[in-house]
């Protein structure tokens, strides 16, 4: 059994938890830390399924659409928003390659 194996539950069960708490981010632009969330949320997905776990990803969460915050990213929830974005996919790969 690879690490992979090990970790992804762990790491679906994480992402069930932020989709679950971050609900009607988008309505919420009072609200900077939501949007972080559901961004590190996203580059999650987006993560993991580049490297082959799309099935496991949609099985566990019903995925924002890839547009989800076009004509917000310069706005300061939308600049939290990819942030979020960025640290989840740096961080997804990471903890995904550790042996």
């Amino acid at each position: 059994m690879s690490s992979d194996d090990l970790i992804l539950p762990q790491l679906l069960e994480l992402l069930c938890d932020l989709y679950q708490d971050t609900e009607g981010f988008l309505e919420r632009t009072d609200e900077a830390q939501l949007w972080y969330n559901r961004g590190y949320a996203n580059a999650m997905i987006d993560t993991l399924s580049r490297m082959g776990y799309a099935k496991q990803v949609t099985g566990a969460v019903d995925p924002d659409a890839a547009d989800v915050i076009v004509g917000q990213e310069l706005l300061p929830w939308g600049k939290a928003y990819g942030h979020g974005w960025e640290m989840g996919r740096k961080e997804t790969y990471e903890v995904m390659r550790e042996p």
